[in-house]
């Protein structure tokens, strides 16, 4: 590992709820409706979600509450509910929402699950994780990265969320056994000291394969007996998952 970094948010929902003034029904006296992504964002989850399949209606709310507009440069902001990437740095992205609704409605997560996320990236998906009720334990691989990760994550206002910098490909084993393990950038193959940290019963999703245009949406379970089932969901491209003895050296 090349070191920890831990940080406590609370759940974006529950944070505008203490701020909405008590007695209040919603409308304009609701910190909700005064937020101008707000018919952005549902037009994303009505347009780009919805329309393309996604029925969960627990990540359809998460969507709705998780401001992606704080998960990217402010001159980006315009541009956070395309349902698209977009840069956040050291040739990093933030997935389109269509891929974390999609990987978010796969992992199936419950309130109360221990949810392992392999490349905290922006935050985003971390997010959405905790709006969904999980503990979530994230790793991210590059410091600057990372740093901006918890920048994010505490200007969104969320909280429970555990992050790391470290290599991925060696999971979080001192917080094993977890419910969902999220990878959220493409390994070769996935790594088997995960798929050891996965708990009977749990489900790991990852992208997996060396070339963009070849990746496969895998999704791992794992039963009582410590058998393992993937089933493929589809194409997709995500960036590299690259182990950290591969980071190349820091220059001063």
């Amino acid at each position: 590992m090349i070191g920890t970094v831990l940080r406590r948010f609370w759940p974006v929902s529950l944070f505008l709820a203490a701020l909405a003034p008590s007695g209040c029904g919603g409308g304009d006296s609701s910190v909700l409706d005064r937020d101008p992504f707000r018919a952005p964002r549902e037009l994303m989850v009505r347009n780009d979600l919805e329309a393309r399949g996604v029925r969960d209606a627990a990540v359809l709310d998460a969507m709705r509450n998780v401001p992606r507009h704080l998960f990217v440069a402010e001159s980006l902001q315009s541009q956070a509910y395309s349902d698209r990437p977009l840069p956040i740095g050291e040739g990093q992205t933030i997935s389109q929402p269509f891929v974390v609704a999609l990987m978010s409605s796969l992992a199936q997560v419950e309130p109360g699950s221990r949810v392992l996320e392999i490349g905290t990236g922006s935050g985003y998906q971390a997010a959405v994780l905790a709006e969904l009720g999980a503990e979530v334990w994230s790793i991210e691989l590059l410091p600057t990265i990372g740093a901006l990760a918890a920048s994010n994550l505490d200007g969104a206002g969320y909280g429970g969320i555990n992050l790391r910098v470290g290599d991925g490909y060696q999971g979080w084993p001192e917080e094993a056994p977890f419910d969902r393990i999220v990878v959220t950038a493409a390994p070769s193959t996935i790594p088997p000291a995960l798929i050891e940290q996965l708990a009977p019963g749990g489900r790991l999703i990852a992208p997996v394969g060396d070339d963009p245009r070849s990746q496969r949406l895998l999704v791992a379970t794992r039963n009582a007996e410590g058998e393992v089932e993937t089933t493929d969901h589809g194409a997709v491209a995500f960036v590299p998952m690259v182990p950290g003895d591969e980071l190349p050296p820091v220059s001063d």
